[in-house]
């Protein structure tokens, strides 16, 4: 059976392959002193909240769950936009609203209505693998630019004017970052998108960590600049509803109609009891609860990063939002023999019994260096993973 250069061109993730030799070992161990603990894996511990349980709940009692449009039901599309307002003081009209089957229907939609093959799109190095990957299903080609510390391993105007090429579409950026944590300053994103908009190229923004951002000088959505920015955002980081697949994008007017025709053909519609039940999260009660989640994100990252550093697994920029940190191992692998960020990771696991993800899979600059951490976890596991590692680096 021939596969397609297409599929072949799409790199395995590697995350997932350390995730299931931690599984296999975390069964080996489960009934020892030091069962296994995930920090792999960048999803919160925490569900979705009652009222929207029981939203879901009552959909499917009442049946409610035939096809609906596929841009989103109505009532959805004006509860995002009443977030904007409320929570970022923006004024995003409902039409300009298309919910998603995740943030990564989001960006299929958005790569294949405005991605021609050939095209390149800027990428920083280190970023989030899967979305260079929808890049290239799209036959376009991702290009990833390197960057350091001291630019928050975030792209430059200057670095994206330099990048700029014959080929080059557009920016593909996130803000905050997986793996890093880290946001672009508003001024910089705003100086970015005036590169783009100059160059005629389009500023794709994965905007889906926003809403757990620690810093109100970061914790700005990229919408703010002008209404032909493209930002995507989902409802499994700050809402909690990793498995029930929903997601949106905010997209210029004159874009909509697009979407909608490709949405209604790759996907008919966004899952009609998610939606229903993503009505909820917009209640007061449900978002005292998001904000007191938020806070609880926060202190974990207040207490594991001054702890990893103490570690001599320096994470050489403070994360302003979402849970990971980005931490550099080379220092102790030279001291401990080993080679790379890969064997480091799988040496933690055996050692310490700590699934943590190496930084292979996010770009190839200095990524053999890094890792990356999940503070998705309690207090209480985060401490515990911390003693462990203590002994295991000793």
């Amino acid at each position: 059976m021939r596969i397609s250069g297409r599929a072949q061109k799409i790199e395995p993730f590697y995350v997932m392959e350390v995730a299931k030799a931690a599984s296999t070992l975390a069964q080996q161990v489960a009934k020892s002193d030091s069962p296994m603990i995930f920090l792999n894996i960048g999803e919160p511990d925490f569900t979705a909240p009652p009222l929207v349980q029981e939203a879901a709940a009552k959909a499917i009692r009442d049946g409610a769950t035939q096809y609906t449009p596929a841009l989103g039901i109505a009532p959805l599309r004006e509860r995002i936009s009443n977030w904007y307002g409320q929570h970022f003081g923006l004024p995003i009209p409902p039409s300009r609203i298309v919910v998603t089957s995740g943030a990564s229907a989001a960006l299929q939609l958005a790569c294949l209505a405005l991605i021609e093959a050939g095209d390149e799109l800027l990428m920083p190095d280190p970023s989030y693998p899967c979305n260079r990957h929808f890049v290239s299903a799209a036959d376009g080609q991702a290009i990833l630019l390197p960057t350091t510390a001291h630019e928050r391993f975030q792209l430059s105007a200057e670095k994206v004017r330099a990048a700029w090429g014959p080929k080059t579409r557009g920016v593909l950026l996130a803000s905050p970052s997986n793996p890093t944590g880290t946001s672009i300053h508003p001024h910089e994103l705003r100086r970015i998108h005036e590169v783009v908009r100059d160059k005629g190229g389009i500023s794709l923004i994965d905007e889906i960590y926003l809403g757990l951002s620690f810093d109100s000088q970061y914790g700005q959505s990229a919408l703010a600049i002008d209404d032909q920015i493209i930002s995507i955002n989902s409802f499994s980081k700050y809402f909690n509803m990793t498995g029930w697949r929903l997601g949106w994008m905010v997209v210029p007017e004159m874009l909509v109609s697009t979407i909608e025709r490709l949405a209604q053909n790759l996907f008919i519609c966004p899952s009609t009891v998610s939606q229903l039940a993503a009505l909820a999260c917009f209640e007061p009660e449900s978002l005292a609860e998001y904000e007191l989640r938020r806070s609880e994100f926060k202190a974990r990252r207040d207490y594991f990063i001054p702890a990893l550093n103490a570690l001599g697994l320096s994470v050489p920029v403070m994360p302003d939002g979402a849970f990971y940190a980005w931490a550099d191992c080379s220092t102790i692998c030279s001291r401990l023999g080993i080679k790379d960020s890969w064997d480091f990771a799988f040496e933690l696991m055996q050692r310490a019994h700590v699934a943590i993800t190496p930084g292979r899979d996010f770009g190839v600059a200095q990524t053999r260096n890094f890792v990356r951490f999940s503070t998705a976890n309690s207090m209480a596991q985060l401490q515990d993973a911390v003693a462990r590692l203590k002994v295991a680096l000793a």
